[in-house]
């Protein structure tokens, strides 16, 4: 497999090639060229490519073509530009980077920037760079997004390790890294926090751009002093004027369609409707489940949705390609079928339904009609990234007790409101029965139990709480050490004692994910590599995460998504009302806040 090359290494062969006196490695003939620079569709084009680049692209490659050169034909099938997704998290996907990149090359995917804030929180600096080493063996683009806020809320949260500026400059310094993570600890930003502008400063210093991530509704006074630190994008828009808001102050709106996230259709009419350049936005998937990249689709996925929304084909496909590569700066690389990018091409037959028939990524054919026709070698993560859930003690059925402060016969609690389909939650309360100086649930009214269980340093500590929307009906618990961002292990049950089995089969295994109904394991994700990500194949994990949602479903839950949402419920940047393992932490003030009002 050929390493890829840099421009200036190979430039005067791309000219050679392109004058006729060096064939062609490879010649696409008859295509269709979607030419997101120009916003036109040209066809009878043909396409030469040399040492993993473009040398050529126009009526007749024939002058580029010699004995050894590969032929494919066209047919008159459209030449699309390898898909960019702007902002991702692999660890969503339960898998290595390997296995991510193996799920979505067949999906046209052929540029990624990651963010990889999840083992940041578990491993911290060693764990991302582990990371970035492997992206570094794959033969399409993954680039790197150094994680900014771990903590990402410091002093409400405690993650297995933390990263500073000191760490961030280090990271810029590594050939694969492409800027700063999502900057969640947005109101560090427009409070002045020095050590999250001291991050800002030394990727603006390394002359990389900054991740936004502000998840407010507040477009006032706090939104422009956000903007005014550096900031240079956002996916966390929900509504049309939040797009709106951040194109107008120079930001790009990242529209994202993940597994759980469908924030594309609201935010598009600012295009479709308000008439906004389209350059100014991006498409992204953010979190993607291994199911749904494995039957749904990657960014193939959500440039259909975005045409379904209303945009031009064109449009929605220069928002997954061009636009990202000019806001990371690496548009002489990737986002477009031109001289001197690398070669990285779709082949497809229609451009709203958008079959990937062939996907050619530094100038190699690697996925043929939905299958990858090149091998990856599976990659291997140290020791020293497994083992990392560590308990201090077996849980028992009393270790969720929750004793009443009063003699009462009942209390108000403040309850986590699962939202479904949205990141935020709502601070809900809810009347609950004592008994026994214990509060007990009321699946009535939909009321789980959740618990946050400390997993990083074996403090054998839990926090307890309730959280509502779930529609457990059953006796059961999920587990999970997946539980953004600090990655503690949140534990969701209708019981004391399957919640004790779940907690303490996943301490047992090193990670993953479980379900237990009526005091037996139903289900089951290994997820050894930091408890976020499995060395199986997509396919594999998938299978095991789509009976892990059945699982759940069989206890009741009618949740779209259900696993993605327990995942977010100690996030603790989103509002409104979240769990961490200091305690229930309300998001809009910023506080740790009692769990029993009044």
């Amino acid at each position: 497999m050929m390493s890829r090359q840099p421009w200036h290494a190979v430039a005067t062969n791309l000219v050679d090639v392109a004058m006729g006196r060096q064939p062609a490695d490879l010649v696409i003939n008859n295509g269709r060229w979607v030419n997101v620079h120009s916003g036109e569709i040209i066809p009878n084009t043909d396409v030469a490519m040399k040492d993993g680049r473009i040398a050529f692209v126009g009526e007749d490659a024939s002058h580029t073509v010699g004995e050894g050169t590969e032929i494919i034909e066209a047919n008159g099938r459209y030449l699309i530009p390898g898909l960019c997704d702007a902002h991702m998290h692999v660890e969503s996907g339960m898998v290595t980077v390997t296995e991510f990149a193996r799920a979505v090359i067949p999906h046209g995917t052929t540029s990624m920037f990651i963010d990889p804030h999840e083992i940041a929180n578990v491993l911290g600096l060693p764990g991302v760079k582990l990371m970035h080493d492997e992206a570094q063996t794959l033969p399409v683009n993954v680039y790197v997004q150094m994680p900014s806020c771990v903590p990402s809320a410091p002093g409400l949260e405690t993650p297995g390790a933390s990263i500073g500026p000191a760490e961030v400059a280090e990271a810029m310094q590594w050939p694969g890294t492409i800027g700063l993570g999502e900057m969640m600890n947005f109101p560090g930003v427009f409070m002045g926090d020095g050590k999250m502008h001291a991050e800002m400063a030394e990727t603006m210093k390394a002359g990389k751009t900054i991740g936004g991530h502000y998840a407010s509704l507040d477009l006032g006074l706090p939104f422009h002093g956000y903007v005014a630190g550096g900031p240079a994008d956002d996916h966390e828009g929900t509504r049309v004027e939040d797009a709106i808001a951040r194109v107008r102050q120079g930001m790009k709106a990242m529209l994202r369609l993940g597994s759980a996230w469908y924030d594309v259709a609201s935010q598009v009419k600012a295009i479709t409707e308000q008439g906004l350049d389209n350059r100014s936005f991006i498409l992204c998937t953010d979190d993607s489940h291994s199911g749904t990249l494995v039957h749904d689709g990657h960014m193939n996925r959500v440039v259909r949705h975005a045409i379904a929304q209303g945009l031009k084909p064109i449009t929605a496909i220069q928002m997954a390609t061009l636009n990202t590569a000019e806001h990371f700066g690496v548009e002489k690389d990737v986002g477009s079928i031109t001289p001197g990018r690398y070669a990285d091409i779709i082949l497809s037959s229609d451009l709203v339904s958008l079959p990937i028939e062939l996907v050619i990524a530094n100038g190699e054919v690697l996925a043929e009609d939905g299958r990858l026709t090149t091998d990856l070698p599976a990659y291997t993560y140290p020791d020293f990234a497994k083992g990392t859930v560590k308990l201090g003690k077996q849980l028992t059925a009393e270790s969720f007790d929750i004793h009443a402060p009063t003699n009462q016969k009942s209390a108000k609690v403040r309850t986590i409101g699962v939202v479904e389909n949205q990141a935020p939650t709502r601070a809900e309360e809810r009347v609950l029965p004592i008994e026994d100086g214990l509060v007990q649930l009321d699946t009535r009214i939909d009321v789980a139990q959740i618990a946050l269980v400390e997993r990083h340093r074996g403090t054998g500590g839990v926090v307890n709480g309730f959280v509502t929307g779930f529609g457990f009906d059953a006796r059961c618990a999920v587990a999970s050490t997946v539980a953004h961002d600090s990655h503690h292990m949140i534990v969701v049950g209708t019981s004391k004692s399957n919640m004790a089995l779940a907690a303490n089969r996943l301490g047992e295994m090193g990670g993953g994910v479980v379900v237990f109904k009526d005091d037996a394991e139903i289900a089951l994700v290994e997820l050894p590599i930091a408890g976020l990500m499995s060395n199986e194949r997509a396919e594999v994990v998938a299978e095991k995460a789509a009976r892990m949602v059945a699982a759940m479903a069989e206890c009741g839950c009618t949740l779209n998504n259900a696993y993605m949402q327990l995942s977010l419920l100690a996030l603790v940047v989103i509002p409104d009302l979240r769990i961490s393992d200091l305690g229930l932490v309300d998001v809009n003030k910023f506080e740790i806040v009692p769990l029993f009002v009044g």
